[in-house]
């Protein structure tokens, strides 16, 4: 399945490869296939199971984690659909121009889009980063809505990096350098 943000992209890649297959420019054909498996490899929308307690918003690889705060670096490779980390109401949600680093690169002031959830057990931090190849940030929920745990709430396209902050009296499960798929439990309560 693709995610509907990539329909427009896919479409002008299509309409470009049957224009350069009608002139015959071999190179221009070439190049657009390779962008478009790209694009549709980028794009892809996988089915997820939503597992127990505090879930992962994304796929990728765990680069920072220091108290409640854990962010997860998101490869060109990754899926790149964001889901809430548990079921709740939106509380806030906010755009931050800044700048577009090196997805890779933790630093102050990048281009962000923050969404607060409050679940059950207090106030959840989501925060889509962008990357130099990431540029539009697309957030799918707005204050008010109700969301349910695993629910896709954005996509940011072509590399980036997500934050989610968790409430005090939660633990992470997974630790940095491990690679978690966005629906994967990454969180529990210490009690729990």
């Amino acid at each position: 399945m693709i995610e509907k943000s990539g329909f427009k992209i896919i479409f002008i890649e299509v309409i470009s490869l049957i224009l350069f297959l009608y002139l015959n420019l071999k190179v221009l054909i070439l190049i657009v296939l390779i962008a478009l498996a790209f694009t549709l490899m980028f794009f892809r929308d996988l089915p997820r199971k939503i597992e127990e307690h505090v879930v992962s918003p994304a796929d990728g690889k765990i680069d920072y984690i220091k108290n409640n705060r854990l962010e997860i670096f998101m490869s060109a490779f990754d899926c790149h659909v964001v889901r809430a980390p548990v079921g709740g109401v939106v509380k806030h949600v906010s755009f931050k121009s800044g700048k577009t680093p090196p997805a890779f690169k933790r630093v102050e002031n990048a281009k962000s889009n923050e969404i607060l959830i409050e679940g059950g057990d207090g106030l959840y931090k989501v925060v889509q980063i962008a990357g130099i190849f990431a540029r539009q940030i697309v957030c799918y929920v707005s204050e008010g809505d109700v969301v349910e745990k695993g629910q896709k709430i954005g996509i940011v396209k072509f590399g980036s990096r997500v934050v989610l902050e968790v409430p005090e009296g939660y633990a992470f499960t997974k630790s940095i350098g491990e690679k978690v798929k966005a629906g994967e439990t990454i969180a529990i309560k210490h009690d729990a």
